[in-house]
Parts: structure tokens; C-alpha cells; sequence
């Protein structure tokens, strides 16, 4: 007995320095994982809410459910996806609209100086330029199947005008659809441009820009060599957010201007995957060019990182 409750002592000895130990150690402990436990909650949603569906995604992707004796990992649905020319018929659009973004930025560039330098009205200017990047894209581009079909606004004006002979069926013929869809997206998103560049401009010094008035530098000196580069990370931001949208946010005016016609003329990668996984019940397909999709995006966005990146150091 004597000896067990020597070894009990002695157990119960250790386990207490063991405690002091973890005593001394814990708060140290707690400061260095403390950021992370908040963190913890929201990262958890983001995995459960984002990545879990990627990797389903990359997971069915790889699946061929039609093989003998079930599902089994395969690159067929990819071979099929490079096999397809009207794939390559979507990558091709989505590079065509892609040029709307240096257009657009120009574009948004222009105006928000002008408003910077408050022309008479610019206020209302402000209102009606950045107003369509609020509203709904199907709202935008249902007003422009009115605006642009055949017997549409716009050649009815053109023919009233005398100008019937430049009337064209501009979403209904496969050389003028995608340059119209590109003219849409353009008036919906360059006011969201022009609240991006007018708020940096907005916090501009404007002594720099008046020293420059008084040695002499006219308006276009001013602006090229001293606001424009003082707006090159806002630039930066909204040309890639505009790349990734050129891939993965113009579904909404290909569907509702379209549906991918003239004889898949307007056909997007994400307008195939829908078809793919809705019309044709070959989710593998849909899920392969989603990942496709997804390779390019995360591309620019680490473009854009790369760039930041080096412009910081």
C-alpha cells in the first residue's frame, strides 16, 4: 500500500507540474492563436460555402457516369470539351468581349476627369451614367432586344433619317451580335468605372494639378503625366475586375438578348455550360469548362497580385 501511494504521489506530482507548465505556457499560447479563432467561424463558411463546391466541381469534372459498371475517373469530359467547335466558338466571343475593357476604361477615364473638373451639369451627368450599373442585367438587355431588333428603335430612326441602307438586324446576325452584346455591356459598366476613378480623383491634391496649371502644362499634359498615374492601382483593380467579368458575369445579356443565337454566334463559355448541365444533361461537360473557367479567372487575379505586388516594392 505503502508503494502505491508513493507511485500515486508521484503521478499526482508530475501531473501538477505538468500543469504549471501548461499554466506559464497557455496565455503565450492563447495571444498567437487568438487572431485565429476569430477567423475560425468565417473561414469555416467560406470552405463550406465556396471551396466544397470547387472541389465537387473538379471532382465531377473527372467522372464518366455512362461507363460499365458505374462512374469512374476519366479525362474523356475535357477530350470532349476540345472536340467540341462550339466550345472553341465560346472561347473566341469571350475573347471578343474581353475587348470592351480597355474601350471602358478609356472610356470611363474620359468622363470621370470631365467630372472631376465639374462641366456645367456634372452632377446630372454623374446620375445618369453611373444609374445603368445598378439595374438588373436582364432589365438592360430586354431594353436593348427593343432597341436593336430590326424593327427596333434604333433603325426605325435610322430609316426616318434617311439612313435605311446602314439598318442591320444587330443581335440577329452573326457578324454584329457579339459587337452589340459588347456595346451593352459597355453602357451598363463603365458608370461603375467612372464612381471608381471620380472617387480617387476626389482625393487628389489639387495644388499638384494647379503648380502644373502655372507651369504651363495644358490639359492633356496634366492629366497624362500627373492624374492618371496617381490613379494606377484603381485602374489595375477595375481592369481585372472587368476581365473576370468578360468570363464569367455576361451570361445574363447573352440569355436574355439571344440565347446564344444566331446558330451558337453569341455563345459564351458560361452560356455552354448552362446548356451542358440544364439542356443536355451532360454535367460533366458543364463542370469541365467550369473549371476551365475558374483556371483563367484565378490567372488574373494572381496577375493582378503579381503586379500589386512589384509596384510595392
Amino acid at each position: 500500500m505503502i508503494r502505491n501511494l508513493s507511485g500515486l504521489s508521484l503521478l499526482s506530482l508530475l501531473f501538477l507540474s505538468m500543469a504549471v507548465k501548461r499554466l506559464r505556457i497557455w496565455p503565450r499560447f492563447f495571444l498567437v492563436i487568438e487572431p485565429y479563432l476569430y477567423l475560425a467561424p468565417a473561414t469555416l463558411f467560406l470552405a463550406l460555402i465556396f471551396f466544397y463546391p470547387i472541389i465537387q466541381v473538379i471532382r465531377l469534372s473527372f467522372l464518366q457516369t455512362e461507363a460499365v459498371g458505374g462512374p469512374i475517373l476519366s479525362t474523356n469530359n475535357y477530350q470532349l470539351v476540345f472536340e467540341d467547335p462550339v466550345f472553341w466558338r465560346g472561347v473566341k466571343n469571350n475573347a471578343e468581349l474581353i475587348l470592351t475593357v480597355p474601350i471602358m476604361t478609356v472610356l470611363g477615364l474620359f468622363i470621370a476627369i470631365l467630372l472631376f473638373e465639374q462641366i456645367a451639369g456634372w452632377k446630372v451627368y454623374r446620375t445618369l451614367i453611373f444609374m445603368p450599373s445598378i439595374l438588373a442585367v436582364p432589365t438592360v438587355g430586354l431594353a436593348f432586344v427593343y432597341l436593336l431588333g430590326m424593327n427596333g428603335i434604333i433603325n426605325t430612326l435610322l430609316r426616318s433619317i434617311g439612313l435605311g441602307a446602314i439598318t442591320r438586324e444587330w443581335i440577329g446576325n452573326a457578324t454584329w451580335v457579339i459587337p452589340s452584346i459588347g456595346l451593352v455591356i459597355i453602357y451598363r459598366e463603365v458608370g461603375f468605372g467612372v464612381i471608381l476613378f471620380l472617387a480617387r480623383l476626389m482625393s487628389l491634391d489639387k495644388e499638384i494639378l494647379e503648380a502644373a496649371e502655372m507651369d504651363g502644362a495644358n490639359w492633356w499634359q496634366k492629366h497624362t503625366f500627373i492624374t492618371i498615374p496617381q490613379l494606377a492601382a484603381v485602374i489595375e483593380f477595375f481592369v481585372v475586375v472587368e476581365l473576370i467579368t468578360m468570363l464569367s458575369w455576361v451570361f445574363g445579356y447573352v440569355y436574355t438578348m439571344t440565347g446564344g443565337g444566331p446558330s451558337f454566334a453569341s455563345t459564351i463559355m458560361e452560356f455552354y455550360i448552362w446548356k451542358h448541365a440544364f439542356a443536355f444533361r451532360t454535367p460533366g461537360m458543364a463542370a469541365a469548362v467550369a473549371v476551365i473557367l475558374l483556371i483563367i479567372a484565378t490567372v488574373f487575379i494572381l496577375l493582378q497580385l503579381r503586379i500589386r505586388r512589384q509596384r510595392l516594392e
